[in-house]
């Protein structure tokens, strides 16, 4: 620690350096936040030349202080009265002038070169350390805990105190909130640092802040976008503070260094509020006689770290068997929801095909009784041809009318049967559209409900039509009676007619042999001739009278053939309801379908469950294997620096181009070409060096574990 000598004068005598020597320090005399050093005893001389100086260094200083201090007071007193006091100050004086007039140095440029030779030396002991002992350091190693109180304590120098309804309150989570600012990466540093809920001061927060970016090895990083900000820093810091000055950034040129640590710190455990932030002086001044109590602690850390290694993958190998007791039992359950899913799926298909039966017999009775009424219906129809054919002439173009209707009514069927194949394209279209219907149950269940008051419905439709058909029947026949009751008459009067002509020709053949001789009988038989004139308009009148009748059987003719449209109508929905059933059957088919399926998952689900079984045996088998291993391992043991002077595998001796390389597997110590190879370890969060012997056993091992 020579470079700390340009702070202090070392210009004293012999004399006063032991008087200084003597003189304890007190924490009145200066504001530093380091403990005083322990007194030693005359045997424990063999001190480190670098930490004695260092301690040398600060009692003289903090004793030239206070001789500085005293100097003015005593020019300034001189003519006082001679007191017991005073005198006790003209010897001071006079001890005084024995040491050479030097300039007043700042106390706060002292505390700044202390704290930077503490905060050189903690780095430099940490460094070492850690590096001997070749793991990941954790939250309870010593020198690392010192290094954190020797950080605060930096941060803390020429902080300006915040104004509270308790009191001034200096906290270092202010400064540190601005690297959040600055540095973007360091967001997710804050927030987790403000959410711990066992942290509730800004000390605390900021301890944290700074054990998780020792873990991402960006303190130097962040202290570095710190300190090029002393424009905000001012809002923070005094003036002369040792963030505001070059201090702040040798100290963070210090910190790159501590990018070859790795450490592992857990902070949700820890009181990071109520800690003692005091420097122990301890740790930096051992006795160098000391070498076999380290050989010893090197020797309990190789013993530690293999019995660390042992138990992370027994506990590992303990996660991976519940983690595999888990998975089977949510197989099981899975399992047991599915038989229970399959069972209510059968019970489904049962009572689907239960209802598909009922409705195909529903749709037989449906289609014979409609099959029964047309075949009475077009009876019914050939009877009617058979009576109009037999009228008479008259009646001849209401019989063409009718055969015209007739062939309408054969290419409306005919049209029917092309709109039938269209609905057959329609079905196809229908089944794919049944098919996104299948994810819906609770809609089939409506649309059977609605089907079944449909058929009600149809039911309903065809007894009314059944009545329908049996009045219209009924008043055929009485239009029939009627019909032949009138061609009687006609024929009557027909008869009548020729009697009458043939009378007439008998008259004119009286007239002309009595013209002459009786003219009386021609008034008579002009009376006669009006009497039969008013009968022929009497059967003129008869003749409009049976037009209209005509007429009226022309309506009711056409009022029937609505009947039959109507009739065919309601065939044509029961063919649809028929090919509604055929979708429901296309349902069914695929509900069976989706049962195999279920049928096949199950066995996939068991031949897994096997699997599984397979895979906890062999877990069993490995972790045999790795306590085999672990017997083995006990065996090795962390070879020191010191006593390799050559490589393992390739003989070769050490040089500054040939360095130094330890397995992490094994311990002992390689060459770079030797222990060039990386693998991930249980005990290490990341791939780490080994040896080449190493390599290719671990290799072997996870190809067997795998095989």
């Amino acid at each position: 620690m020579a470079d700390e000598s340009e702070e202090v004068n070392t210009a004293v005598d012999g004399e006063a350096k032991e008087q200084t020597d003597e003189t304890p320090t007190s924490d009145e005399n200066v504001d530093s936040p380091t403990q005083s050093v322990p007194e030693k005893p005359v045997s424990e001389s063999s001190w480190s030349a670098p930490i004695l100086s260092l301690a040398r260094r600060a009692t003289e200083t903090i004793s030239s202080g206070v001789s500085y201090a005293a100097a003015p007071r005593n020019s300034s007193l001189g003519s006082a009265p001679s007191t017991p006091s005073s005198e006790a100050e003209n010897e001071l004086n006079s001890q005084a002038k024995l040491l050479p007039v030097l300039p007043l140095k700042d106390p706060m440029a002292i505390e700044r070169s202390n704290l930077l030779s503490m905060m050189k030396l903690s780095i430099k002991v940490l460094i070492q350390s850690s590096l001997n002992l070749g793991r990941t350091l954790d939250s309870d190693y010593p020198p690392l805990q010192q290094f954190f109180i020797v950080l605060e304590h930096c941060l803390k120098h020429g902080l300006k105190a915040k104004k509270s309804f308790i009191g001034p309150n200096k906290s270092i989570w202010g400064p540190l909130e601005l690297v959040e600012r600055l540095c973007p990466e360091s967001v997710n540093i804050a927030t987790s640092a403000r959410d711990l809920p066992t942290i509730k001061t800004g000390l605390g927060r900021g301890r944290a802040w700074l054990h998780l970016a020792l873990m991402q090895k960006k303190v130097a990083d962040y202290m570095k976008a710190l300190l090029d900000r002393k424009d905000l820093l001012s809002e923070f810091y005094e003036l002369g503070a040792l963030m505001m000055e070059e201090e702040g950034a040798v100290m963070g040129g210090l910190l790159v260094g501590l990018n070859v640590i790795d450490a592992n710190l857990c902070i949700k455990g820890e009181d990071l509020d109520s800690q003692v932030g005091v420097i122990d002086f301890s740790l930096y001044l051992k006795d160098s006689t000391n070498s076999e109590t380290t050989k010893n602690d090197t020797k309990m850390t190789a013993i530690l770290d293999q019995k660390h290694y042992i138990e992370e993958l027994n506990r590992h190998l303990s996660g991976t068997v519940t983690d595999l007791q888990a998975k089977m039992d949510s197989l099981e359950k899975t399992n047991s929801k599915l038989i229970e899913e399959l069972t209510a799926a059968t019970d489904r298909i049962n009572s689907l095909q239960e209802e598909q039966e009922q409705l195909k017999k529903e749709n037989e009775t449906i289609m014979q009784s409609s099959q029964k009424k047309e075949e009475a219906a077009l009876q019914d129809s050939q009877v009617e041809l058979e009576t109009y054919k037999q009228t008479r002439q008259g009646l001849d173009e209401m019989y063409n009318v009718v055969w015209n209707q007739f062939k309408e009514e054969k290419r409306i069927h005919q049209e029917l049967e092309r709109e039938l194949e269209l609905q057959v394209g329609l079905k196809t279209e229908m089944e794919v559209a049944m098919k996104l219907l299948e994810k819906d149950s609770h809609e089939k269940q409506d649309t059977l409900v609605a089907l079944r008051l449909q058929l009600d419905q149809v039911k309903s439709l065809n007894l009314q039509m059944f009545h329908k058909v049996q009045n219209s029947e009924q008043e055929a026949a009485k239009k029939q009676a009627q019909a032949e009751q009138l061609e009687k008459k006609m024929n009557e009067m027909e008869k009548a007619m020729k009697n009458m002509e043939q009378r007439l020709k008998n008259s004119e053949q009286d007239r002309q042999k009595s013209d002459l001789s009786d003219r009386d009988m021609r008034v008579e038989l002009e009376g006669k001739v009006s009497t039969l004139q008013n009968q022929l308009g009497d059967l003129d009148a008869l003749r409009v009278g049976l037009e209209n009748e005509l007429r009226q059987e022309r309506e009711q003719r056409q009022n029937l053939q609505r009947a039959l449209q109507r009739e065919q109508d309601n065939s044509a929905e029961l063919r649809t309801q028929l090919q509604q059933l055929q979708g429901l059957h296309s349902e069914l088919q695929d509900l069976k379908h989706e049962k195999q399926q279920l049928q096949q998952r199950c066995e996939q689900q068991e031949q897994a469950l096997q699997e599984m079984g397979l895979h906890l045996s062999q877990s069993k088998l490995k972790m045999e294997d790795f306590k085999e291993v672990n017997k083995a391992l006990k065996g090795h043991a962390w070879l020191k620096d010191d006593e390799a002077t050559q490589c393992k595998q390739c003989q070769k001796e050490f040089s500054i181009a040939r360095r130094k390389h330890h397995c992490r597997n094994c311990g002992d110590i390689y060459c770079s070409n030797c222990s060039s190879n990386e693998l991930a370890l249980p005990s290490y969060p990341r791939p780490v060096r080994v040896c080449d012997m190493c390599h290719s056993l671990l290799l072997q091992r996870s190809s067997s574990g795998s095989s």
